[in-house]
């Protein structure tokens, strides 16, 4: 990597290639990166807050005690220094989240149902992915679904017929019994 040069390009003039492509990486940072520096942010942000609370819960309240205004002094310099990151931070956490969603505005949203895999409540067994078989798409499993809920009406009314066919056998079995 070589240094920069020491004068400034005049303003007519472009800058380097080089400059170029480092000033295109520095806007182009991943989105990923961005989530890890904005939980890193929040993690920061919730330190700085337990000790904003910790230097207040320690503070004396000035009611005719006497207190050492030196200490008084250095807590709340401490405490206003405490509130100036935080500030800091919560802006930095903004850009982060601006630029999330500036990076993530072109790209469709896909909903969770096909990003996380799910058990179904009928227990279907699951088809074998490793035989080459793709994905289902979300109409090719819309009409599974839909062949299972039909399936599901047909076995109960089956049942049904054959609790009315037992019912009937029993019945017939039973005037039979009382005849003989």
């Amino acid at each position: 990597m070589t240094t920069p040069p020491l004068v400034p390009p005049f303003v007519g003039q472009p800058p380097p290639p080089q400059q170029q492509q480092q000033t295109q990486a520095a806007r182009d940072v991943n989105t990923s990166s961005l989530c890890r520096i904005g939980q890193e942010t929040v993690q920061d942000i919730v330190l700085r807050t337990m000790e904003i609370f910790q230097l207040l819960r320690n503070m004396q309240l000035p009611n005719g005690v006497t207190y050492h205004p030196n200490t008084h002094q250095d807590r709340l310099g401490k405490l206003q220094e405490h509130l100036r990151m935080l500030s800091v931070l919560f802006r930095k956490l903004r850009l982060v989240y601006d630029k999330c969603n500036e990076n993530c505005a072109g790209l469709d949203p896909i909903p969770p149902e096909q990003l996380i895999p799910f058990v179904e409540d009928d227990g279907s067994k699951h088809e074998d992915r490793s035989g080459g078989q793709s994905h289902l798409t979300s109409e090719e499993r819309r009409e599974i679904l839909e062949v299972n809920k039909k399936l599901k009406q047909k076995n109960q009314q089956l049942k049904q017929v054959m609790d009315q066919l037992r019912n009937l056998i029993w019945e017939i079995n039973s005037m039979l019994a009382v005849r003989s």
